[in-house]
């Protein structure tokens, strides 16, 4: 029990930047249960976007509200997955061979930056637009699934950091627990559907970067988890599911 709660406490630490359950001690027995609880995460935090959003909806004009509710998006999650789709671009305008490099290297660059600006511009608009809000829990819980579906089936092609523990601690029980509870969550939404859209965006991400890199880095994990939520997004607003 002691090891669930650290693991809890790891996702959140990870994944926020809530003050509390602040732990980065990355010990063994805890990073499976921190990525079992990474989707658990994704629908707290868009639970309290939710939350916002219906608080000020009658005294804030709703562009406006929509702004705020984009700044306190990125401002909960610390930019880290932001971090990782900036990296993971920069490592798209360069070759196969030097692109874990670049993706490695802590300054950003510049293809990195523009494309993360234009990111932000496109889901900054398509937040705008948003009228089902309270689907949010769902938008930031299927996004960090396909990361999970993406830690236990895909190769991780670096030795060492988070990503790494964490595949080789997450079990198939976990796993399973995972599925369980996020499939409990579609299905209060009614929106069963949405799963299957998000496992769509996971399988063209998936296709390419195994083919171009031959798995997944830990900068791939955010890019994937940003990516997931933009298309999520414009899912729900076009109206497809």
């Amino acid at each position: 029990m002691r090891n669930i709660f650290k693991g809890f406490a790891l996702a959140i630490s990870m994944l926020t930047t809530v003050p509390m359950f602040k732990i980065h001690d990355f010990y063994k027995g805890i990073n499976g249960y921190a990525v079992m609880f990474y989707p658990l995460v994704g629908f707290i935090l868009g639970s309290i976007l939710w939350g916002l959003h219906s608080l000020l909806n009658s005294y804030v004009d709703s562009t406006h509200l929509a702004v705020i509710i984009f700044a306190l998006w990125i401002l909960l999650t610390g930019a880290l997955h932001l971090d990782g789709f900036s990296d993971t671009m920069d490592g798209l305008y360069v070759s196969k061979e030097r692109a874990l490099e670049v993706m490695k290297d802590p300054h950003v660059g510049g293809m990195g930056m523009i494309m993360s600006v234009t990111f932000l511009i496109l889901k900054a608009s398509s937040l705008a637009t948003l009228e089902a809000f309270y689907l949010l829990p769902l938008v930031l819980m299927l996004s960090r699934l396909n990361a999970v579906l993406a830690i236990f089936f895909y190769p991780y092609i670096s030795q060492n950091g988070m990503g790494a523990l964490a595949k080789e601690e997450f079990t198939k029980t976990q796993m399973l627990i995972t599925l369980f509870y996020s499939f409990l969550a579609l299905l209060l939404y009614n929106k069963l559907l949405l799963l299957v859209s998000a496992l769509l965006v996971l399988l063209v991400i998936k296709s390419f970067f195994i083919k171009r890199y031959g798995g997944f880095t830990g900068d791939i994990y955010g890019f994937t988890i940003e990516i997931s939520e933009l298309i999520i997004l414009n899912i729900l607003l076009f109206g497809l599911v």
